[in-house]
Formats: structure tokens, sequence, C-alpha cells
């Protein structure tokens, strides 16, 4: 069987952060208790069109989805298994914010199957928090993960903001040293840089960030310190102890296929791409609507686009180089019949001369492939936007 994996998206969070621009919103109980009705009657209505997959990992996102009761991600997942053939080995992975997490609702996420946990600290400095729009402190955020541990998830993601309002080299260094020191340490850490995204507060009012220098040197740091802490970096801004990589991003980062849930939820099944839309609505009018089954003759999928032989190659080069293994050479010429100097000629070399792209050979598998260097990292977009082909 071919492999397959589920996004499950919950648009619903107590309270925007200023940089949020992700499809999320307060909601009151009852418009969370339809959402969810018309969540499961979507998946379980699409579970026909993937008999022929396995399901390799999960991942409910947001949003926020530890702010639902238990009870809500008990009956979500009961349905995927319900519907879907889910392997044994199924990485299950769940987004949750200090503050919105309890006891009961961790007993209930393990019930449910959930086995990964993707913590959203963003700093371990209370004042950056404040000024991020956070709802928690830090405090909060050591109680959430002190009764995580005691409820026996042992596969715990951090999610870390750099170059945020008034931070400084060293407030983030101290927020790297109390994540590394928790005991026990989490697996993985993910460190982004603050995006300033049109449509959210800190575009309509900018707030004063660290420099490119200053941010240059946080990415640097990162990566150093977590090093000497066990951690091996394996995507642009994902770190983790050894086998604990998430397998989950990794579908997207190989263009494997996957299939989203819920309302702006993005899917790409055999080269084709497609996306619910974003009206809330409309969504749960065409699953639990009064006039559903008239609905059904129309579609809640926006952006249905079939990629073209050139698109999928583009997707296969920058989304590939995110990974600090890069891309395989043998890889491309098996899915596109030609190789990577044929649909990009002298690309590559020159970027190999500029220090910015590096050929190597793998060790374990002898194969040849090409990743980004600690300079091509830096200018990620600049190398990746000359593989575009169309």
């Amino acid at each position: 069987m071919e492999s397959i994996s589920i996004y499950i998206h919950i648009p619903f969070c107590v309270r925007k952060c200023l940089y949020c621009d992700f499809l999320s919103s307060p909601a009151e109980n009852q418009e969370m208790e339809d959402y969810i009705e018309a969540l499961c009657c979507e998946i379980a209505e699409q579970g026909s069109s993937y008999v022929n997959y396995t399901v390799q990992t999960i991942f409910i996102g947001g949003g926020t989805p530890s702010i639902l009761p238990g009870k809500c991600i008990e009956q979500i997942l009961e349905t995927v298994f319900k519907c879907y053939h889910v392997g044994q080995e199924c990485e299950i992975s769940m987004e949750v914010n200090p503050g919105t997490v309890t006891s009961d609702k961790l007993i209930s996420w393990k019930r449910a199957g959930i086995n990964r946990l993707s913590i959203g600290l963003q700093s371990a400095v209370d004042k950056e928090l404040k000024l991020l729009g956070r709802i928690h402190t830090f405090q909060d955020f050591l109680n959430t993960y002190g009764q995580t541990v005691k409820t026996g998830f042992n596969n715990i993601n951090i999610d870390l903001m750099s170059a945020i309002p008034e931070q400084s080299l060293s407030s983030y260094q101290y927020t790297l040293e109390r994540i590394t020191g928790l005991v026990p340490p989490p697996t993985h850490i993910s460190s982004y840089s603050l995006i300033v995204e049109e449509g959210t507060p800190f575009y309509e009012n900018p707030p004063e960030l660290p420099d490119e220098d200053c941010e240059r040197e946080m990415y640097k740091i990162t990566g150093d310190f977590l090093k000497t802490m066990g951690y091996q970096q394996y995507e642009i801004s994902n770190y983790a102890r050894p086998g604990f990589e998430c397998r989950h991003n990794q579908v997207y980062w190989k263009r494997g296929n996957y299939v989203g849930f819920g309302i702006g939820a993005a899917s790409m099944v055999e080269n084709v791409r497609f996306k619910n839309t974003e009206n809330l609505g409309s969504y749960v009018n065409y699953y639990c609507g009064q006039d559903a089954e008239g609905q059904k003759e129309k579609t809640i999928r926006e952006c249905v686009q079939k990629l073209s032989l050139e698109e999928q190659m583009e997707e296969f080069m920058f989304l590939g180089l995110r990974m600090i293994r890069g891309i395989s050479e043998e890889s491309f010429r098996e899915q596109f019949g030609k190789t990577i100097e044929q649909v990009y000629p002298g690309i590559v070399e020159d970027f190999c001369k500029k220090g910015l792209l590096r050929r190597k050979t793998d060790p374990e598998t002898g194969e040849k492939r090409i990743a980004l260097t600690s300079r091509g990292i830096d200018v990620s977009n600049l190398v990746m936007a000359e593989f575009l082909l169309t």
C-alpha cells in the first residue's frame, strides 16, 4: 500500500498573538462543537478515497488544538482510526500551548493515541513573551512540561522564536540553555526567526527588532549550542536528538502524499494540490447544515492544481534543499528521467563555486547529494529562487 499523511486543522485559540497570520481565532463553545462535528464528517466522508493508503503520520495543528476538551481530540482520532488504515508505527503529533493544558486533557490525548507533542513556548523570557502577545509565562510552560512528562509523553518538541522584539543574543542564549536544561530534555527543538506578515498587528505597528547581523548570529548560536547538547540539525530550522526527527514534516519536504482536513487545510496527493475553503460558516454548513445534502453537488475545495513536471521539479529542489542532507541526484533522475544538470545547466556548479551549495557522497548509502552550505543557508531564498522554472 502507498503511504499518506494526515493534517487536521483546529482554527481556534484563546487570543491571537501579535505576529500570528495563521487561520485561527477565538470562538464560543458551540462554534467549536459544530466545527468538530463537521470535521469528523469530512474525515469520515473522505475515507473511501484513501482505502489503498496506509497513514504513516498524523499532525493536529492550529490555532491551538489543546484549547479543545480532551473528548474532542478522542472523537477526531477515533474517526480517523475507524475510517483509515493507520500504521502501527504511526507518528501522531499535536500542537499544544501552555495555559491550555490540564492533567485530564493529557490523559485523554494519550488514550486517543497521540505519541508526540509540540509545545509552543517561543521564549523563556516573560517580557519577550508579553511583547509577542503570548497568553502564558515561562512558569506556565514549566508547569505544562512537567505535567506532560509525568503523563508519560517522551517525544516532545519545543517551538522557539528568534529575532523577536527586545531580544538580545544573551537573552536568546538564556532561552536555549533553559530549554536544553529541562529534565528530561526535549527530544526536538524548532527555532524560527520572526517574520512580520501582512495583516498582523506587528505589520500595522512594526516593533523594533534585532538587526540582520544579530539575527544571523542567533541562527549560528542555535546550531552550535544545540550540537554541543546532543541535537542534530536536520532541516534549516529543526534540531533533534537521533531518531526523533519529525516524520510528518519530512513528508512535506520530500513531497510525499498528504491530505488535510478542516478549514484552510492543504493537501497534495499524487501531484495534485488542493485546499479547503477558509470560511468557517461555509465549511460547517457544507457538512452539518440543514441543506448539507444539497451542498454535496458543490465543493468546499479551492485551488485544485495538477502540478506540471516543471513544478514538480521546482518543489523537489526548493523543498528538498531545506533539509541539511539536501537532495539526492539519483532520486531526481529516477523521478523525472533527466539529470539535475540537464534541467538546471550550470546552476549547481556556479553555486558550488560561490560556496553556497556543496556536492557530497552519503557515507551510508553512497548516493550523491546536493546540499546548502552554512553560507547558502544564510541566503537560502536567493539560492532556491534559481531553481524556479515557471
